[in-house]
């Protein structure tokens, strides 16, 4: 650390008094004096809620993001603030109940759309109907008592990625996120890059085609307007009715609806119609992303979200485009990977998220004064 060991003693024991770290004993003896083992407190808790288009998902950690607890369900992001963050509380509080956190020192959220920094608050999020600048960041810490943090559910998707998942190894690294919609994590130097207005990534919305399909922005043939969750679920059941899937037919005669997993399924059984979704929606994004590796040239695209479901023959196909259309000295040492954390990345990059900021705020909340080290007292 390059600093003297009566300033590290110093530092550790300010910290220790902030309730950040404690000291659980001595490390084993390798000749000489026995050093002393320190670790982040036992007691730290921080929470992670990734709020997504159809679910919400909520995590306890401990102070090194161990997940100590863990509950999912369904919800319609479209039921509104309200229901939704409500929703979570109660499974946050449920946790709780369990024993698996009787203090919280912080909250990360991530949700499916934009976001102001600076209010806390999601800015015209496109689908997200009565969310615009509600205010979710003072709402929840009102109701749990904690300070909050809120993102888009992409980045802290990324940082959960960049914190526990195969990009790990990386400082620079494109996430995309294929759910209900498209969007990009942006990581530089180990950073997130939210870029000057907090909406850096939205690729769901670039224009791939003006003449095609509405998109959920307003907007005409948008990559999100053509694969996503939802525009996979529109082709499909188009698919079914026109009778070019049997598969998929007898599936939307026995549910009423169908879904990317449905077609995942229904390609993994050998169902030509659902293989061709799958493989037109990838190349699509592969065109896209192509741009987007020759562009900022990262050293590791991760492909994530619900859709991403849909395995190794989305990712073959998204592969394929960006290999052939991408710059050579781009892609001659790029992996191109599926997430490791599936469902749990966004939960754990939101605890990240709000950790990183409560150990700052912590420490410097601190009224003691510091003494630069070789200074007189």
């Amino acid at each position: 650390m390059g600093l003297s060991r009566s300033k590290v003693a110093l530092e550790l024991d300010r910290l220790t008094d902030l309730g950040l770290v404690e000291t659980p004993g001595l490390a084993r003896s390798r000749g000489g004096r026995r050093s002393h083992l320190v670790s982040l407190s036992a007691g730290l808790r921080f929470v992670g809620i990734d709020i997504g288009a159809t679910s919400v998902d909520v995590a306890i950690t401990d102070g090194e993001l161990r997940i100590l607890a863990h509950a999912a369900d369904e919800i319609d992001i479209r039921q509104g603030p309200v229901a939704v963050l409500q929703h979570a509380v109660s499974l946050v509080e449920k946790l709780r109940a369990d024993g698996a956190a009787p203090q919280l020192h912080g909250i990360g959220v991530g949700v499916p759309g934009p976001v102001s920094q600076r209010e806390g608050a999601p800015v015209f999020p496109p689908i997200m109907p009565g969310w615009n600048h509600f205010p979710v960041r003072d709402t929840l810490s009102a109701r749990l008592g904690a300070p909050v943090l809120v993102d888009n559910d992409v980045n802290i998707m990324a940082l959960g990625e960049l914190h526990a998942g195969t990009a790990r190894s990386v400082r620079d690294f494109l996430f995309v996120k294929v759910g209900t919609g498209i969007g990009c994590g942006i990581v530089v130097h180990g950073e997130v890059y939210r870029g000057v207005g907090g909406c850096a990534g939205d690729i769901g919305h670039i224009a791939v085609d003006e003449s095609g399909p509405t998109c959920s922005c307003g907007n005409t043939g948008c990559l999100e307007a053509y694969f996503g969750g939802a525009a996979l679920a529109r082709d499909a059941e188009a698919t079914a009715r026109s009778g070019r899937s049997d598969m998929l037919a007898e599936r939307l005669r026995a549910t009423g609806r169908l879904t990317a997993r449905d077609v995942g399924e229904a390609a993994a059984a050998g169902d030509p119609a659902a293989v061709a979704l799958i493989r037109d929606g990838g190349a699509r994004l592969g065109a896209a992303l192509a741009t987007l590796v020759s562009f900022f040239n990262p050293a590791m695209v991760v492909i994530g979200g619900g859709v991403a479901g849909l395995g190794h023959r989305l990712l073959a196909e998204i592969r394929s485009v960006v290999y052939r259309r991408s710059l050579p000295l781009a892609t001659g040492n790029l992996p191109i990977v599926l997430s490791e954390l599936g469902g749990t990345a966004g939960v754990v990059g939101a605890a990240r998220f709000v950790s990183d900021s409560a150990f700052s705020t912590l420490a410097e909340a601190d009224p003691r004064p510091r003494r630069t080290p070789g200074a007189v007292p």
